[in-house]
């Protein structure tokens, strides 16, 4: 309902001071939109297969009670996300929110509570920890489910990996994004601006880092800032590094802020252009001795220029190697057989080709990935997971196995070619 979207975001934004409200009425709406229709036709209860040659029958079967960590940037769509998918597989779900996305969590949970209560629905199938939350209330959670969801930061996905009870845990954010020689470089830079502005950066998915062939460059950076992006001169790197990252730490002030919060913040006044949306600051550096490489949560992307495409793969692989390693890389190209080289040699499970990345890698209605809000990182991100968390994580299948004529091979047939290459 529009009203209790929008009462939602408003909340959201006020107790936590994360996103905007636009955005996140759009993201509410999306994300439960696309995911029912993501679920709406699928078997997850009983016999969900038959295979009669293989003489196999597949049995969908609940999990049990699924303990979900909710971060703050999300702090409705995330555990909505999350109580469709655990409800739709027969399960129960208790949430433990972030403390400052706790009200808008309760919220939510009244408003589900309300339809439940028309259709005779148990309310105890969706609960949340109550106030206040704390480590070891969530501590109990994770030991205590059946199955542990922690989309957030990486200190819960560890202790939700070492808590004795399965997890799926979800790997850092830290985007970044090839626009090479072929690009439109027009339509890169708007999706780009649409994405990288997006709730204010709240999205793992967001673009961190911007890798341009130099052919293109400038006239990427040009179309960059007709998109509202101050593009910061190498020379301003320090400074901003030394007020995002002051004592080495993110600074929670930055953390999906307004633009002109952010630009106060960084003392830029009078240094990037009135109506600026977003900052990119030119650099060379990626490793861990340069943050700027690194996620930064805000309005704020760091600016590369590449020779040439594989100089672009070369960069690209510095920054994950510097973190997230495993979530995605975006690419801007005419050439599709280089999204398939990028797919074939960096460390990420999804290759996002000529989209706005935070919108997309998430689940659109013109892509084929599942909606939702926890990416998995695959081993490269330490996660259990390679692809998007949705329904069939949240339900385990038995399988009944019966006879079938044997299909023993003979020694020939499967040796036969090793054989012939390499002798007996």
């Amino acid at each position: 309902e529009p009203d209790r979207k929008r009462r939602l975001s408003e909340l959201a934004v006020r107790t936590t001071g994360l996103g905007n409200v636009d955005d996140k009425v759009t993201k509410n709406h999306r994300k439960t939109l696309g995911l029912m229709r993501d679920i709406a036709h699928v078997a997850t209860c009983g016999v969900i297969a038959e295979n009669p040659a293989m003489g196999l029958t597949e049995i969908a079967r609940p999990i049990g009670v699924v303990g979900a960590v909710v971060p703050s940037t999300n702090p409705v769509a995330t555990p909505a996300n999350n109580i469709i998918n655990a409800l739709k597989c027969g399960n129960a779900i208790v949430l433990s929110p972030s403390p400052k996305g706790t009200e808008a969590c309760r919220r939510l949970l009244d408003y589900i509570h309300h339809e439940f209560s028309k259709a005779s629905v148990d309310p105890g199938l969706v609960q949340m920890i109550p106030a206040p939350g704390n480590k070891a209330r969530t501590q109990r959670l994770l030991e205590r489910a059946d199955l542990v969801v922690v989309t957030g930061s990486q200190d819960n996905v560890r202790r939700a990996y070492s808590s004795g009870t399965p997890a799926i845990g979800v790997g850092t954010g830290n985007v970044p994004v090839i626009v090479d020689e072929t690009a439109d470089v027009r339509a890169a830079a708007a999706r780009i601006a649409r994405s990288k502005t997006f709730d204010n950066a709240t999205s793992c998915s967001s673009e961190n880092a911007l890798v341009v062939v130099d052919t293109v460059y400038d006239s990427f950076a040009g179309a960059l800032a007709r998109e509202g992006c101050a593009i910061l001169d190498p020379s301003l790197e320090n400074h901003v590094v030394e007020r995002l990252w002051p004592c080495g730490k993110l600074n929670p002030l930055a953390i999906a802020r307004d633009c002109d919060v952010l630009i106060d913040l960084l003392e830029l006044d009078g240094r990037v252009p009135c109506g600026t949306r977003f900052l990119a600051v030119e650099t060379g550096h990626a490793g861990p001795d340069h943050p700027i490489a690194g996620e930064k949560i805000s309005l704020v992307t760091a600016l590369y220029r590449a020779r040439h495409f594989a100089h672009a793969k070369e960069i690209v692989t510095r920054i994950l190697r510097h973190a997230g390693a495993g979530h995605s890389v975006g690419l801007h190209t005419a050439l599709d057989e280089r999204a398939i080289d990028l797919g074939l040699t960096l460390p990420a499970c999804r290759i996002i080709v000529n989209q706005a990345h935070a919108i997309a890698t998430g689940g659109s209605f013109d892509n084929g990935v599942p909606f939702s809000l926890s990416m998995g990182c695959g081993s490269w991100g330490g996660n259990s997971i390679d692809e998007n968390l949705h329904w069939k994580h949240f339900l385990n299948i038995t399988r009944v196995v019966r006879t079938i004529p044997a299909r023993e091979p003979v020694l020939e047939d499967v040796l036969a070619d090793y054989w012939a290459e390499c002798g007996r």
